[in-house]
């Protein structure tokens, strides 16, 4: 299988980047650019797409006014016999509460939070967004244009959610312990072919104190891959938002203590839908993708999605300001 992680649209970054994590503390390494995108967190491991906290992006825009460039394909993955894959055709989400540290321990009530937004994120208007962008189109495409097969937005995407509660999860998990995990649930939910994971993805959500290392100060949240028996799967690192207070989203734009939970999850989510496996889908030239590039933007607000309101933040749309691209609810 390909290794994503050879594949990056920033020439020359992986290799400076593995070249600072073999010279100094195994930390959260950034390049330089902006505050989201794609990072190196461990030798041998994909790149993590990481959602950059409130903070790193307001002192971003005020160092350097945001460049609206538009996001172009690069390429996808070849992924066995389910072929190239770029973008997910047909969405399916499975949200796994990972260990015992979530047995009647939900302060915030982000469990039923998570269930119920992605219960109605599908077939909405705001994740119709996603729809312009596609797979199947040479490599630096643009616009879609009717070519290719398109991103998903259909109902039903969240599948089945799992407490995998009957042991102890790491007190703060790797990149390889969370990929793991990510391979462990593609078993528990019966997808054990590539054909099964080829638009699938892997929601790992760490209970209240239980979150890896960088959580609310390098990020809020990222989404990655990993290889497997079981083709690739795509998965997303999903912190106790709450525990970050105002750095991942309490209380942004006046929306509510609970705000962060699912404008970060909503992120996480539009994007793995759009490069699934990082970095082969959806990116601009410096390599932030669908939800990076308006993160933490002020027209964040409650989305009326399928009946129940939700706060989610705007995604980057190409075809928004006549081509130009812009930041969509």
């Amino acid at each position: 299988m390909k290794k994503h992680f050879l594949n990056s649209p920033l020439p020359g970054f992986l290799p400076a980047a593995l070249g600072l994590l073999l010279a100094g503390p195994s930390s959260l390494l950034f390049a330089q650019g902006a505050p989201g995108g794609l990072r190196v967190l461990e030798p041998g491991q994909p790149p993590v797409a990481i959602h950059a906290t409130v903070w790193q992006v307001e002192a971003a825009r005020s160092a350097r006014p945001t460049k609206s460039k538009n996001l172009y394909y690069h390429g996808g993955t070849s992924d066995g016999s389910a072929g190239t894959i770029g973008v997910e055709t047909a969405p399916k989400v499975y949200l796994v509460f990972w260990g015992s540290q979530w047995n009647n321990n939900d302060p915030s009530g982000e469990a039923a939070l998570l269930e119920s937004f992605l219960g109605h994120v599908g077939n909405t208007q705001w994740l119709g967004t996603v729809t312009q962008y596609c797979q199947g189109v040479a490599s630096g495409t643009y616009f879609c244009n009717g070519a290719g097969t398109p991103a998903g937005n259909q109902s039903g995407m969240l599948v089945n959610y799992w407490y995998d509660n009957a042991s102890t999860a790491p007190t703060s998990p790797t990149q390889s312990q969370l990929a793991a995990e990510a391979v462990k649930a593609a078993a528990h939910f019966g997808n054990t072919s590539v054909a099964s994971n080829a638009s699938a993805q892997y929601v790992i959500a760490t209970a209240t104190g239980n979150s890896s290392s960088g959580f609310g100060t390098q990020y809020c949240a990222w989404h990655s891959s990993t290889s497997s028996t079981y083709g690739d799967v795509a998965y997303t690192n999903l912190p106790y938002i709450t525990d970050a207070g105002t750095s991942c989203g309490a209380n942004f734009n006046n929306l509510g203590y609970n705000a962060g939970i699912t404008i970060v999850e909503g992120h996480e989510f539009a994007e793995t839908i759009t490069d699934q496996f990082p970095s082969s889908g959806w990116l601009d030239g410096s390599g932030s993708e669908i939800g990076d590039k308006c993160a933490w933007n002020s027209t964040t607000a409650d989305e009326n999605l399928n009946g129940t309101s939700y706060p989610v933040q705007p995604l980057w749309s190409n075809v928004d300001n006549n081509d130009a691209g812009g930041c969509v609810q």
